[in-house]
């Protein structure tokens, strides 16, 4: 049974790069046992469905490879691979914990030996110019401070004509549904996950990180000025969540 872990964790505007980066080390390091069950929970499932419609959108037609950056416990690693059977998976992630339990899961499916999961820093992909068709992250560019020299480094190792897909939770700005986003993300959220979590204080970074992302227009230009075309916006679920996909120019 993991430990209970008694912290609190500063806002996301209050720290350095730095800082953050050692704050995500040690909260996914610490949740790993309840984090699938909680992000299914917690999401009322929709989850699983934002992956599955991002994995529709992948296209396949070079390399035959999907590169899931930030890729934790595996989740759309596995869908990808369960998708498209003629694809290899590459899941890079730098929490060591995460990957473990990733590689029990994709053992389980008996996909071993079209994923691979490895140790690996978003900002310094260890791979090749051109060597994925996709190169996706699935609510991990919300956990990067530097998140456009990730969005380079994913369109580096994306082939041209290829996509980089980023499927990232927002806060919702529609005037219905924010003053009820907001209580759920900072007063129901971190008290459901109390119940549940060894490290409760996590669900607190995670409203504040999730408040303080780029709306997606912001994001969408982000991509834009990383050297991406054809850039669109897919709102999933009221837009609570959003799906971004970017596209390699030739000659890039």
């Amino acid at each position: 049974m993991e430990k209970p872990v008694d912290r609190k964790y500063p806002s996301v505007r209050a720290v350095s790069e730095a800082e953050r980066i050692g704050m995500v080390k040690e909260m996914f390091s610490t949740i790993t046992g309840k984090y699938d069950f909680l992000n299914h929970f917690l999401s009322l499932r929709r989850d699983i469905a934002w992956r599955r419609f991002t994995v529709k959108k992948m296209r396949f037609f070079k390399t035959m490879r999907f590169l899931d950056v930030a890729c934790g416990t595996a989740d759309l690693s596995i869908d990808a691979a369960m998708k498209y059977g003629g694809i290899s998976v590459t899941g890079a992630d730098f929490v060591f914990e995460m990957l473990e339990h990733g590689k029990v899961k994709v053992e389980k499916k008996g996909l071993d030996r079209r994923i691979t999961l490895m140790q690996g820093d978003a900002l310094e992909l260890p791979f090749r110019d051109n060597s994925f068709d996709v190169v996706g992250i699935a609510f991990g560019i919300r956990n990067i401070p530097d998140r456009e020299r990730a969005l380079k480094e994913m369109l580096r190792v994306t082939v041209p004509g290829g996509a980089v897909m980023v499927l990232e939770m927002t806060f919702i700005q529609n005037p219905l549904f924010k003053l009820v986003y907001h209580v759920y993300l900072n007063h129901i959220l971190p008290r459901l996950a109390k119940r549940f979590s060894p490290n409760p204080a996590a669900y607190h970074y995670l409203a504040d990180s999730i408040m303080n992302f780029p709306q997606p227009d912001a994001f969408a230009a982000m991509m834009e000025k990383t050297g991406m075309v054809n850039v669109t916006k897919h709102p999933l679920t009221f837009g609570v969540t959003y799906l971004h996909v970017g596209v390699k120019p030739e000659g890039l």
